[in-house]
C-alpha cells in the first residue's frame, strides 16, 4: 500500500526550512502532498494563488510531490487524498506545545491518521515565514532563506510586498 503524507501549512511564503522538511518526508513516504491553507485568520501577505504558485515552483524538480490549496479540516483533506500521515515541522521548543495540541486534535477527529514531526536541518531551524515576511516588509535580504524560484517570484512582485 502506498504511503501518502500530507504536509499542511500556510506557506506564506514557502521557505528553505519547509523545503528541507519536504525533502526529508520524501525519504520516508511514497508521495507528499503539500496542502496550502487559505488561512484568512492569519492575514497572509500573499494570496492563496500566489502561495500555491510559489510552492509549485519551489518543488517542481521533486518527484512524487503534489501541491493543493484547501479551506477545510486537515483530516478531511487527508482522507480525501488517501493520506494516512500528517507531516508537521518542529524548529524549537516553542513549536512543540502548539504542534502537540494540533496533533492530539487531529487524532481526536480521525484516529487512523498519524502525525509525524520532522525537524529541519540545523542551518534552517531559525527560519520561519513570519521572519521572512518581516524582512520583505523592510526590504531585507531573504535570498538565503527562500528557494531560488520563490525569491525570483517575490522579486517580480516587489511592488505588492508592502500591502
Amino acid at each position: 500500500m502506498k504511503k501518502i503524507a500530507l504536509y499542511p501549512g500556510t506557506f506564506d511564503p514557502i521557505t528553505n526550512g519547509h523545503f528541507d522538511i519536504i525533502e526529508r518526508a520524501l525519504n520516508l513516504f511514497d508521495e507528499v502532498i503539500i496542502a496550502v491553507a487559505i488561512s484568512t485568520d492569519k492575514k497572509p501577505m500573499f494570496t492563496l494563488d500566489e502561495r500555491i504558485e510559489m510552492t509549485k515552483e519551489a518543488v517542481k524538480n521533486l518527484q512524487n510531490v503534489r501541491v493543493v490549496g484547501f479551506n477545510n479540516l486537515t483530516v478531511d483533506l487527508a482522507r480525501a487524498n488517501n493520506a494516512t500521515i500528517l507531516i508537521r515541522g518542529l524548529r524549537a521548543l516553542s513549536d512543540f506545545e502548539y504542534e502537540l495540541q494540533l496533533g492530539y486534535l487531529n487524532n481526536s477527529l480521525d484516529d487512523t491518521i498519524e502525525t509525524v514531526y520532522l525537524m529541519p536541518k540545523l542551518q534552517h531551524a531559525f527560519i520561519s515565514s513570519s521572519i521572512v515576511r518581516n524582512l520583505l516588509k523592510l526590504n531585507g535580504k531573504t535570498e538565503h532563506l527562500l528557494p531560488k524560484e520563490v525569491q525570483k517570484i517575490i522579486g517580480g512582485m516587489s511592488a505588492c510586498i508592502l500591502r
